[in-house]
C-alpha cells in the first residue's frame, strides 16, 4: 500500500517542546491549535466531529486509531471539527464488516491533517504536568523557527469565542412535528446525539443559532428550553447569556449541557476560568449528591464553573461534582426547573449512565404542561 511510506512530521508546542512522528496517509503541511488529549478507547469519529473540539488538536490515548473504520451514522456533525490527530498506531485496513470506509479515507474526505507513530504516552504526560497550551503538527520538520514564528500568532483558547463557528446559521427543526413537546435549543455547538436524545423523549426541537435573542426562541411558544454543548471559552458568549437570564425568568424548565451549563453559571453571577488540562474521555467519575450515586460519564470540556462562588450563590445547589478533582459537575436552581451539567448525558461515544437526566428534563416539562 502506497500510505505504507510515511513522511516524517511533528508536533511543535507552545513552550518549545518537540514531539516528532510520521505524516498519516502522506499528506503534508501544517494544523495549528490547542493541544488537548482524549482517554475513550472507542468512539474516535464520534470524538472528531464533536463540534466541542473545534480548534483542537487531539492526543488518542488508546493505542490504535482507525482499526473499525468509519460509519455515516457515527457522527456528531456534519464534518470533522480537530483541528488535527496525534495518534499512536494507525490503522490504515479496519475489519468491521459494516464500516463503510477506512479512517484515513473519512479525514482525507475532510481534509484533516494527521500524525501517527508518536510516542503518546510521553505526550500526554507532558500536557498532564504543564497543561493544555497551544500547538502545531506539520511535516515542514526542516524549517522549525517558520514553524515557532506561526505558532505564536494562534490564539489562546482562553477569552476564544468559537460558538460562532460552529453554530447553525438559521434556524432548523428536528424530531416529529407531531411530537406531544417542544423545545427551543440554543446552538453553542450541538451533538446530534443530544437532538436524537431529546426527540425519542417526544419532543419536537427548534434549533437556534447561538446569538440568537430570547424573544425569538420564545415566539416558538416552547414548553422548555435547551443551551447545548460549544467549544471556546462561555465568557464570551454574552448573547447566550443574556438569552439564559430571560429563559430563567421565563419560569419554563432549562437544561443545559457542558458549555450550557457554564454560560447557566455566567447567567447566575458565576464566573468560569480554564482548566489545567481539562476532562476529555469516557470514563469520567460522578457523584449524584442528589442521589448518593455514582456515575461513569462522558466528557469534554477544558473550562469549568468556579466552586466557591456556586457555594455562596444562593440562588443555586451543587447537585454532582467530579470525583478525581470535586469541580463543578452539575448545578440547578433552588426555585426555579433549571439545571445543568458539566458532562455528556448523551454519551456518544461513553456509558449511558447519566441519560436519566433528559427524563429529568421532561418530568419538569410535563409538570408544568399538566
Amino acid at each position: 500500500m502506497k500510505y505504507h511510506t510515511k513522511k516524517k512530521a511533528l508536533i511543535l508546542l507552545a513552550d518549545g517542546t518537540i514531539f516528532y512522528g510520521k505524516a498519516v496517509g502522506g499528506r503534508e503541511g501544517t494544523a495549528v491549535g490547542e493541544v488537548c488529549f482524549n482517554t475513550g478507547m472507542t468512539g474516535y469519529q464520534e470524538i472528531f466531529t464533536d463540534p466541542s473540539y473545534y480548534g483542537q488538536l487531539m492526543v488518542t490515548t488508546n493505542a490504535h486509531i482507525g482499526n473499525y473504520g468509519a460509519h455515516e451514522d457515527e457522527v456528531e456533525s456534519d464534518s470533522v471539527k480537530i483541528a488535527g490527530l496525534i495518534c499512536k498506531n494507525f490503522s490504515y485496513e479496519y475489519s468491521r464488516p459494516d464500516a463503510k470506509m477506512s479512517l484515513l479515507e473519512f479525514l482525507d474526505k475532510n481534509n484533516l491533517l494527521a500524525i501517527s507513530d508518536v510516542d503518546t504516552r510521553a505526550l500526554v504526560s507532558y500536557i498532564r504536568d504543564n497543561g493544555a497550551m497551544n500547538a502545531l503538527i506539520s511535516t515542514k520538520v526542516d524549517d522549525i523557527d517558520a514553524l515557532k514564528k506561526e505558532l505564536s500568532q494562534v490564539p489562546s483558547m482562553e477569552g476564544l469565542e468559537l460558538s460562532s463557528k460552529v453554530s447553525t446559521n438559521e434556524p432548523y427543526f428536528y424530531g416529529d412535528e407531531n411530537a406531544e413537546y417542544k423545545i427551543s435549543a440554543l446552538d453553542i455547538g450541538i451533538k446530534k446525539n443530544i437532538l436524537r436524545s431529546l426527540a425519542k423523549r417526544g419532543a419536537y426541537i427548534k434549533v437556534f443559532p447561538y446569538n440568537t435573542s430570547y424573544s425569538e426562541m420564545k415566539e416558538w411558544n416552547p414548553d422548555g428550553y435547551f443551551i447545548s454543548n460549544g467549544p471556546g471559552d462561555p465568557e464570551p458568549l454574552t448573547d447566550a447569556v443574556a438569552a439564559t437570564k430571560e429563559m430563567i425568568a421565563s419560569n419554563k424548565p432549562l437544561f443545559g449541557i457542558c458549555l450550557g451549563h457554564q454560560v447557566l453559571a455566567l447567567a447566575n453571577g458565576v464566573s468560569t476560568y480554564k482548566m489545567h488540562n481539562g476532562h476529555r474521555g469516557i470514563n469520567h467519575p460522578i457523584l449524584n449528591l442528589v442521589t448518593g450515586k455514582g456515575e461513569i460519564t462522558s466528557q469534554n470540556h477544558g473550562f469549568s464553573v468556579n466552586r466557591e462562588e456556586t457555594e455562596a450563590n444562593a440562588e443555586l445547589e451543587i447537585t454532582h461534582t467530579h470525583l478525581n478533582d470535586q469541580t463543578v459537575a452539575g448545578i440547578k436552581m433552588k426555585n426555579k426547573d433549571v439545571f445543568s451539567v458539566q458532562y455528556h448525558p448523551e454519551a456518544s461515544p461513553g456509558p449511558h449512565d447519566a441519560d436519566y437526566l433528559f427524563d429529568q428534563f421532561f418530568d419538569l416539562i410535563k409538570a408544568r404542561k399538566n
